[in-house]
């Protein structure tokens, strides 16, 4: 597979030919035909973060008020307040539905 020209050494770029696509270099009159069609996509694997409000510890010792959850319209829900911007903005609150079945996360 060629992606540096044989003669020059600079780095092929690919034209559409008049019926299939070509290798063809931009300083010496190197041209190679494409023969086959090669592709292959790699994913990455993502690595595991961490859970930014603390995971699901962090919801065991907090208040509940009363909210309604935008998912299931449940009356109640757990609630934590955390400074996530500058010391002159108020705090954003974190919301958890407490009905078990549902457990919605917002913020207001």
């Amino acid at each position: 597979m060629l992606f540096f020209c044989p003669s020059c050494g600079n780095i092929l770029i690919i034209e559409e030919d008049t019926s299939s696509h070509r290798f063809t270099c931009n300083t010496c009159p190197f041209i190679s035909k494409i023969k086959r069609k090669i592709s292959t996509k790699t994913y990455p694997r993502l690595k595991e973060v961490d859970h930014v409000l603390g995971g699901v510890a962090a919801w065991e010792n907090v208040d509940s008020t009363d909210a309604e959850c935008p998912a299931c319209s449940h009356k109640r829900a757990y609630f934590m307040q955390i400074q996530t911007r500058s010391a002159d903005e108020p705090m954003t609150t974190f919301y958890k539905c407490c009905n078990h079945q549902c457990g919605h996360n917002w913020r207001d």
